[in-house]
């Protein structure tokens, strides 16, 4: 069981990470190998005492192998319970992100330059404080500039947008990492 729930663990952790937006098999096996053998080696025992004091017809090694099976199946059910409440987050920063794109292509579209305009399909949004504020470029033409700007949502549509420049985000993102 040990084996096969730290495999499960790592599959979870990949196709449901519980923090950013990818983990690999590996790193979610070894995440979950290190907290099964802490389960077990921690938990086993008194929780196998537990057990055995509620049915005494168990031998205490028998007692002790259901609570460590216990421990790992209720990790990996963790696993996927912290999973799944991550993924709706994603989801909400993803609808989030959309509408700041949203909120600076209408800006952009409105008020930029001409060059600007008709590039609007190559934008590139960073993501500057998830959920509430966005940096917008679009680049002219010929990539030689950009024209930026802010998005906060959580101001009043009209509001929400304002003229933040001509530096690219490249040059903005080299600052933030």
């Amino acid at each position: 069981m040990f084996v096969v729930l730290s495999l499960i663990d790592g599959l979870t952790g990949q196709a449901l990470p519980v923090s950013g937006r990818q983990q690999s098999v590996a790193g979610g096996v070894l995440v979950g190998l290190a907290l099964n053998l802490l389960a077990v080696v921690l938990l086993s025992r008194p929780l196998g005492a537990v057990l055995r004091r509620r049915r005494r017809d168990l031998p205490t090694e028998v007692a002790r192998n259901y609570a460590g099976t216990l421990c790992l199946i209720l990790i990996t059910c963790g696993f996927v319970v912290a999973g799944l409440a991550s993924r709706s987050d994603l989801r909400s920063d993803d609808v989030a992100f959309r509408d700041a794109f949203v909120r600076a292509e209408a800006y952009i579209g409105d008020r930029a330059p001409a060059q600007f305009r008709r590039n609007l399909a190559h934008a590139d949004t960073f993501t500057i404080q998830t959920g509430s504020i966005y940096r917008t470029c679009v680049p002219n033409p010929a990539a030689t500039r950009t024209y930026c700007v802010i998005v906060r949502r959580s101001l009043p549509f009209a509001r929400s947008v304002v003229f933040d420049g001509y530096e690219p985000n490249s040059v903005f993102a080299a600052g933030a990492n």
